[in-house]
């Protein structure tokens, strides 16, 4: 997770290079719903951690990593994290979304609005999961097996995408609204934001387990002290609501690795692949 930037701070005119197979729009020209910010896009400058942050999304996308050949597959909206002020969008979004197509899962990266926009990014969020199932025979996919997994802040988001799907933050545009945004599963890794901050024992108001929530997935460490215990609220929450769910709690991990923790937490990414197999998820 990374905080919100500072504004001043130069940015470096972002890359045309697609590392997917195809970036779509995720919103038709003029018809995005909710706030827009008027800076331009661009990466952050480098800081030597090999990490893309990218900040002032305006145009949410979706970069497509799906498997043409086969039977369909499962697929999985990739939600990097950054606060909600930037977007690690390699080391939480476009390195999950291959090391997935390599077990057999299709992957979408979501680049959801930031910075300061939560209500824009779970409007975003909404609209890949019902992207992703209207085009799911065009890009060989099962609509049934449709997830959300998300890295911090873009755990916050799946968490949110995950039991907040009945609400309507935003009017129909067009025929891709009519689709199911309720995704079939969700995995919350290293998630934050998921109590309360005024009083931490309690769940965010914006979790709604009143309704059918999809099975859960949750990986944290004990040594991310800021925001494991936000993971802790939600599996006793979800358990007492008798949703679905798993918590892996590691001793060691930290935050903010994605595929390159080099501590207990580095098993994560078996765990997932054997709990998509239990649930019959992929």
């Amino acid at each position: 997770m990374v905080k919100n930037i500072c504004t001043g701070l130069l940015l470096m005119s972002i890359t045309t290079t697609v590392m997917g197979q195809k970036t779509v729009e995720l919103w038709p020209e003029g018809k995005m719903p909710g706030k827009k910010i008027d800076k331009p896009e661009g990466t952050l400058p480098a800081r030597g951690d090999g990490v893309t942050r990218i900040t002032n999304v305006s145009k949410p996308d979706l970069q497509l990593f799906t498997l043409d050949s086969g039977a369909p597959k499962a697929a999985v909206v990739v939600c990097p994290g950054g606060g909600y002020g930037i977007l690690a969008y390699n080391k939480e979004g476009t390195e999950i979304a291959e090391w997935l197509n390599k077990n057999g899962i299709a992957a979408v990266v979501l680049k959801y609005r930031v910075p300061g926009n939560r209500m824009g990014a779970f409007m975003d969020a909404q609209r890949a999961i019902r992207t992703v199932r209207s085009n799911a025979r065009k890009w060989n996919i099962d609509p049934n097996r449709i997830g959300i997994m998300g890295f911090s802040a873009g755990g916050h988001l799946s968490a949110r995408a995950a039991t907040s799907f009945e609400k309507k933050p935003y009017k129909k545009i067009d025929k891709i609204d009519e689709a199911s945004c309720r995704p079939d599963f969700a995995v919350l890794v290293y998630p934050a934001y998921l109590n309360q901050r005024k009083d931490p024992a309690k769940l965010g108001r914006e979790f709604n387990l009143k309704q059918n929530v999809p099975p859960i997935l949750i990986i944290h460490s004990k040594d991310d002290k800021r925001f494991v215990p936000g993971s802790k609220v939600m599996h006793k929450a979800l358990d007492a609501a008798k949703h679905p769910n798993e918590f892996k709690l590691y001793n060691t991990g930290g935050h903010g690795y994605g595929l390159r923790c080099q501590k207990e937490a580095a098993a994560w990414p078996n765990v997932m692949l054997e709990w998509l197999k239990d649930n019959k998820l992929k």
